[in-house]
């Protein structure tokens, strides 16, 4: 299995598919990284918050994929904003995931009322040139935040993760990023807790192109250029979730799935969110 590859605006690469590891403890995600990284997942995502970065940094080891071939990403909340607070709080997930660097560190939310996004993203750069980070990006910015940034700082964000699936389309937020040069990522990119996959346009296009409602609403984030990291517990939902790259839906499939988007669903604006 042969994930693609997205091009970041710094020379690196992210593979668009990875796996989502909110919610799981040290203990269920470990044996569950080794059986992503057999089905040919190489991106894996974590963050300080939620807890589990031992068990992800075991699972990695435990998977005997060498290091240079798996991307990592981990994301830092408002207990490491501002005051250089992010070094230590790096240096604590490295200890914690037992790497000597991560591919791509997040500022976990901007958090705007606290107004340390932009000291925090300035101790960011200071990172790079360590070799503790290749790049850096943010998740959960809006593009207000954004313009913030890239008026006050210096290095661009290399992508920014956000709560993004046909309920949620956000197309605002992917034309910011893409004519800004950022790799929009989507946390969720199968509506959770939502009836999405039930969605009779998503049968239509499944029965037409043989695949599942889920298969479909991935290849559709793929389409518009977004990378995607969901997450499943259940091995034959991990490797189905890979298995959306022999197919293309066509411009206007693409369209009407956009116009699932209702804003039903909550969006989660703060770090108060488990994710």
């Amino acid at each position: 299995m042969t994930i693609p590859e997205l091009p970041l605006n710094n020379g690196y690469t992210m593979p668009q598919i990875g796996l989502g590891t909110a919610s799981l403890n040290d203990e269920q995600i470990a044996p569950l990284i080794v059986t992503a990284a057999e089905a040919g997942y190489r991106h894996f995502d974590t963050a300080f918050r939620y807890g589990n970065q031992r068990g992800v940094g075991k699972g990695l080891k435990d998977s005997g994929i060498p290091r240079e071939q798996l991307f990592v990403t981990t994301k830092l909340d408002g207990e490491f904003q501002g005051n250089d607070k992010a070094t230590a709080g790096l240096d604590e997930c490295l200890r914690q995931l037992d790497l000597d660097y991560v591919d791509l560190l997040l500022i976990h939310w901007p958090l705007p009322q606290r107004d340390e996004y932009i000291s925090t993203w300035k101790s960011f750069e200071k990172l790079v040139g360590t070799g503790k980070v290749r790049s850096i990006g943010v998740s959960n910015f809006k593009p207000a935040h954004l313009d913030r940034l890239f008026a006050e700082t210096t290095i661009p964000p290399v992508a920014n993760q956000i709560q993004l699936n046909p309920r949620i389309a956000r197309a605002d937020h992917v034309d910011y990023d893409r004519d800004h040069d950022i790799v929009t990522v989507a946390w969720s990119p199968l509506g959770p807790g939502s009836d999405l996959l039930k969605e009779p346009l998503l049968a239509t296009l499944g029965a037409k192109y043989g695949k599942s409602p889920a298969q479909i609403v991935l290849r559709w984030a793929i389409d518009r250029g977004i990378a995607t990291i969901p997450r499943s517990s259940n091995p034959q939902r991990l490797a189905q979730n890979l298995d959306v790259f022999d197919f293309t839906l066509t411009a206007p499939e693409v369209t009407a799935i956009t116009a699932l988007d209702t804003g039903a669903e909550k969006r989660v604006d703060s770090d108060t969110s488990g994710h």
